[in-house]
């Protein structure tokens, strides 16, 4: 089983925004960066998240302005975040079970990551299909 420090290994970039920048400027580094969601951060320090379904439900569905509204008013505080050292089996389960997209990943109380769903679903699919090759060497022999 891979593990979180593997899934970096082909990541590079982390995406970010202050809390008091505009929701509109964060939706933008969203699009310019195909990503959707960004860490807010505070110097060096991680304050929250703030995603695309925050702007869906705390700006559009509330008939707030993108202009206007601060990245503090809709991110997400208490971020739930892993180690390095984390195994994909438990990041899954932290995303299932908490029906959240995207995790930090934090060492040392720095962020050095991000993985979204799709990088854990892309490990696991990875991980059955080299086990299936496996075992078909071993059947054939």
């Amino acid at each position: 089983m891979r593990i979180v420090k593997h899934l970096l290994e082909g990541k590079s970039e982390i995406f970010s925004i202050g809390p008091d920048q505009p929701v509109l400027a964060a939706i933008q580094l969203m699009a310019d960066k195909f990503v959707g969601a960004l860490l807010v951060m505070q110097a060096d320090k991680l304050v929250g998240i703030v995603s695309e379904r925050d702007y869906a439900r705390k700006v559009i569905l509330k008939g707030r302005s993108s202009a206007q509204t601060p990245v503090r008013d809709i991110m997400t505080e208490g971020v739930i975040t892993v180690a390095p050292s984390d195994t994909v089996h438990r990041c899954m389960r932290l995303v299932t079970d908490k029906h959240i997209r995207h995790l930090p990943v934090t060492e040392a109380g720095k962020v050095v990551g991000m993985l979204s769903i799709g990088d854990l679903v892309k490990a696991v699919i990875d991980d059955q299909a080299e086990q299936l090759e496996q075992l078909q060497k071993y059947i054939s022999g």
